[in-house]
């Protein structure tokens, strides 16, 4: 399994993914806004999604997890 973590601390603007969904390498997972600015955050390995940690609209903090990839 592998945790997909924010890489800045932001707000989640969308999740791009759902519980299920067969993934690759470089998938973008969700978009965070930092500073007026979207911030994509890009899964490292692929994989089925089996987790959200996260809302849109949620405040995260820097290496707070985002969605969980087995």
């Amino acid at each position: 399994m592998a945790v997909i973590n924010a890489h800045i601390t932001g707000t989640v603007w969308k999740i791009e993914v759902k519980v299920g969904d067969v993934i690759e390498a470089g998938t973008v997972v969700a978009i965070l806004e930092s500073m007026k600015m979207e911030m994509p955050v890009e899964s490292e390995d692929g994989g089925t999604v089996t987790a959200i940690h996260v809302a849109e609209g949620q405040a995260v903090h820097e290496d707070a997890p985002l969605v969980t990839v087995g």
